[in-house]
């Protein structure tokens, strides 16, 4: 059988975990005469220093936990020990406030200038450097995780000054180092635009300043006395800029004036256009000119006598179907002078651009030109030449055309070409008709191979044939018309 027993004290023994259980198993034997008490054994309990020494590790391993995680967190956003960018100790710090750091300390650097001197700072001098890229690359190359990045050498800062600011805090301070410069001017000189050439001032030198102040700041020191380098201040507005507007503004008087096409028909003298014109300087040192419309006025006003006219008739010698041969008198247009309300301002603007051509607004009227179709006609029937302009006879006289055995060849011919002296010759080994040498032929045209209108000297008979196929007359009449026909003039010879 089998017995239970349990605690005196225990509350349940249906509570496992609240009492521990001893089993005594006895072989079934003879019945006894005596009875005998159940033997009891109760578990031993926990002990309890064990379970202190447990809690006692929670309780102290936690927070030297927390302290090892924190140094891993902190090594891997902080810069190494030892640290210095530009003079400035940045080790244990985060690039954040590094960059901070960086940034007060340029600022409150002081520097003396020269001995006894006034003072200016970083601030004073709008002094920069790119402080958050330092701090990001000191911690990039230098975290605090790489022990071998400790106490690296220093890092230099490259600094740069502002220009305009740094200039007003050295000139307020030390005035003396300055001497204002002259920029150069342009003005007339009663032909030309001429300039007075700019003349340099004196300043302090900045890049000295720089170098001095890095060299300050890289070595830790918060103050600094610095040699004071005089340097040449150039005026904003130089000789070269002056001179070129000189340049531009005496190209414009070269041919300034009003235009009708390529005509200059109004010029403007040098100093009147001069006078309209004002050369300056911009505060960037730019020089620009202006025209004062006001001043352009009063030519403006007096166009309309400068460039109105009437037409000037023309003639032309024409042939037969109107071909111009020959203009005898030049034709002019006529032109009357188109709206010029805004010519002033208008021009004044264009000068300013530098264009000094202004295209007058005109109607143009053009000429009427006469026209005279000539035609030199001959009848050899009743030997003779008449002069016809436009169809009508205004001279005629008598000639001496081609004998029998070399006749004058009729048709339409046109002249070819003037002579107003040859030898004529021929020669034939066979008819002695055709040897001749007549020199000192004068006012010769010829219309057909080698026939011709020309002079004739060496006879008088006139109104009779003579020649070998020219047509001849007196060198005075022959002159009259070698001076009326162009070539290309039309000449008819008939029966």
């Amino acid at each position: 059988m089998t017995d239970v027993a349990t605690k005196p004290d225990a509350e349940g023994a249906s509570d496992p975990s609240s009492s521990t259980l001893a089993t005594t198993t006895q072989e079934p034997s003879a019945p006894a005469t005596t009875a005998q008490a159940p033997t009891v054994q109760w578990a031993p309990a926990e002990p309890a220093a064990k379970k202190t020494r447990k809690r006692l590790w929670l309780w102290i391993g936690v927070p030297v936990a927390l302290v090892a995680a924190g140094a891993v967190a902190a090594s891997l956003v902080l810069i190494a020990p030892g640290t210095s960018v530009a003079g400035v100790p940045v080790g244990l710090q985060t690039s954040g406030a590094a960059t901070d750091a960086i940034d007060q300390r340029l600022a409150q650097a002081t520097l003396t200038l020269g001995d006894g001197g006034p003072t200016v700072t970083g601030a004073d001098l709008g002094a920069t450097v790119d402080a958050q890229a330092l701090a990001d690359s000191a911690f990039g190359d230098r975290p605090m995780w790489n022990l071998t990045q400790w106490f690296g050498e220093p890092i230099d800062a490259p600094i740069t000054l502002d220009e305009e600011k740094a200039t007003a805090a050295l000139r307020e301070a030390l005035p003396s180092a300055y001497t204002e410069p002259t920029a150069a001017t342009v003005a007339f000189n009663g032909t030309s635009f001429v300039v007075t050439p700019a003349v340099a001032g004196t300043g302090i030198d900045l890049d000295s300043i720089t170098r001095q102040l890095h060299d300050a700041f890289a070595s830790g020191a918060q103050a600094s006395t610095v040699t004071v380098d005089e340097t040449s201040v150039e005026p904003v507005a130089d000789t070269a800029a002056a001179q070129k507007a000189a340049d531009g503004a005496n190209a414009m008087l070269a041919n300034v004036g009003f235009y009708v096409g390529d005509e200059r028909t109004v010029p403007v003298d040098a100093a009147t256009a001069a006078g309209w014109l004002t050369v300056t300087s911009d505060a960037s040192g730019a020089f620009t000119v202006t025209a004062d419309p006001a001043k352009i006025q009063p030519t403006v006003d007096a166009l309309a006598a400068a460039v109105n006219r009437p037409p000037v008739n023309g003639a032309v010698i024409t042939d037969a179907e109107g071909t111009v041969l020959e203009t005898t008198t030049p034709g002019a247009d006529g032109r009357t002078l188109g709206d010029v309300s805004t010519a002033a301002s208008d021009f004044a603007k264009q000068l300013g651009q530098g264009n000094g051509v202004y295209e007058l607004p005109v109607q143009v009227t053009p000429p009427a030109m006469a026209t005279s179709a000539r035609m030199i006609e001959v009848d050899l029937g009743d030997q003779m030449l008449y002069m016809k302009e436009n169809g009508a006879v205004v001279d005629s006289w008598p000639i001496s055309s081609g004998v029998a055995e070399s006749p004058t060849t009729t048709g339409h011919f046109t002249v070819q070409s003037h002579y107003d002296v040859q030898t004529m010759t021929s020669s034939s080994a066979t008819d002695d008709y055709w040897n001749y040498d007549v020199p000192n032929v004068q006012w010769i045209m010829y219309y057909y191979g080698g026939e011709a209108l020309h002079g004739v000297y060496w006879h008088n008979d006139f109104g009779n044939p003579r020649s070998h196929g020219c047509v001849g007359m007196p060198n005075w009449r022959a002159k009259q018309i070698y001076d009326w026909m162009p070539n290309g003039g039309d000449v008819w010879i008939h029966e």
